[in-house]
């Protein structure tokens, strides 16, 4: 009788109380998030002149870049490209641990521009070596915008 009584009193207690739905937490989806670091939520800006300057058609843009993580044998060339598109045309800068970097006598920075508005850029270490390690990046900006990619790179010793 007890455990009749107890029942009863679970179902109409389970019964009786308003549905919750359990949070779920941020899980790793496989979709990519909206939201970008930097820019507002909504994604429109206060004023009409911040929302044009950002996101301007005309603005610099890398289309095509080296893959990010580069591992090299010592004394072998190291190239690293960088393509970017904008009107007017964009001015690549390429830097190595934060500090610009300038054509030498092991590296060798080319330059080609491409139709009214893009350019193709390529460095180039020939021999490298381990102070040659690091993170390079391309900037490319022009007037109205400034985009970069980063590669890491890191040497192995090749055993002939």
């Amino acid at each position: 009788m007890y455990l009749k009584v107890v029942l009863l009193c679970l179902c109409i207690l389970i019964l009786t109380s308003p549905i919750t739905e359990g949070r779920r937490g941020r899980g790793r989806g496989r979709t990519k998030s909206r939201v970008q670091i930097g820019l507002p939520i909504t994604g429109k800006y206060r004023d009409p002149e911040s929302d044009q300057y950002y996101n301007n058609n005309n603005g610099a843009k890398i289309l095509q870049a080296s893959h990010f993580d580069y591992e090299y044998v010592l004394g072998h060339k190291i190239a690293f490209l960088c393509v970017a598109k904008g009107n007017p045309r964009p001015q690549i800068t390429w830097y190595k641990d934060g500090t610009e970097i300038f054509q030498h006598l092991y590296m060798h920075v080319h330059e080609w521009r491409i139709g009214e508005d893009r350019v193709k850029s390529k460095i180039e270490i020939d021999p490298a070596t381990q102070m040659d390690a690091g993170l390079y990046e391309c900037t490319a900006d022009n007037m109205y915008s400034i985009d970069r990619r980063s590669f890491k790179t890191d040497f192995s010793i090749a055993f002939d």
